[in-house]
């Protein structure tokens, strides 16, 4: 897929701005997926991890889109997956057309290869693998999704202020780890961030129309992401933030 150059540039210059310390080859490369496939990074179809490209599942859902998706189908491998010990496993199928030939992907997901942060949702986190895989077969992308990572890509410092208070404090904290609502208002106020940019940010990485249609492990990821973001690079988060003061027709 050939993007317009005035477009393909747009996005080049929000990963400079994004990346301001990344290379001239992996900027080649990042060119070459955005011309192909049309990903955005004003979107935040795909991230840089140790100086490697991964693509994000809400960019693989927006491709899935534009490519007029026929269908995914999802199905929980029960012989191999053990709820006792919360290891599932999930085999996913995507249609590209009316009629076509299922493309297949499998994912897994257990406590010791998901982050601390989705504890407890390692369905979720496995049937999204599972997806990923099936939609990177059926559009012929070679990047690895962000999302099929083990635990040390998502982990972070705790973001709360003040000691734990045993297993709840009233306030819907358990074990001490404050709600995803009060983690992201520390970050915010930390970094003193538009929380109005910061809301448009999340809807477009979790691919919903608001947060509220998000799933727990993708806010649970957004916090995350937006955190290390704005410690790494608070400068660089502040113009990708910029980017969402612009109309969405603009955006899109």
């Amino acid at each position: 897929m050939s993007r317009n150059p005035r477009l393909v540039r747009a996005e080049m210059n929000a990963a400079k701005c994004t990346w301001n310390s990344v290379g001239a080859s992996k900027l080649k490369e990042l060119r070459a997926l955005i011309q192909r496939n049309g990903v955005s990074v004003r979107l935040g179809d795909v991230c840089l991890i140790e100086n490697r490209w991964y693509v994000t599942h809400a960019g693989l859902l927006r491709l899935a889109h534009r490519k007029r998706c026929a269908g995914i189908k999802t199905n929980i491998e029960r012989d191999v997956s053990n709820p006792l010990i919360n290891r599932w496993v999930f085999k996913a199928e995507v249609y590209t057309s009316p009629g076509s030939v299922g493309f297949v992907g499998y994912g897994d997901a257990d406590p010791s290869n998901t982050s601390r942060l989705v504890r407890g949702a390692e369905m979720r986190v496995a049937e999204t693998r599972a997806v990923n895989r099936a939609l990177r077969k059926a559009y012929g992308i070679g990047l690895c999704s962000v999302e099929e990572l083990g635990s040390q890509a998502s982990s972070i410092p705790p973001l709360r202020e003040g000691k734990a208070v045993g297993q709840s404090n009233g306030n819907g904290s358990v074990n001490g780890q404050p709600r995803l609502r009060d983690r992201l208002c520390v970050v915010i106020k930390k970094f003193e961030l538009d929380p109005n940019l910061v809301k448009r940010y999340a809807a477009d990485f979790c691919g919903t129309e608001t947060l509220r249609d998000a799933g727990r492990d993708l806010i649970e990821a957004f916090v995350s992401t937006l955190a290390e973001e704005a410690a790494k690079d608070r400068a660089a988060l502040l113009c990708k933030l910029n980017g969402y003061s612009q109309p969405e027709e603009v955006r899109s």
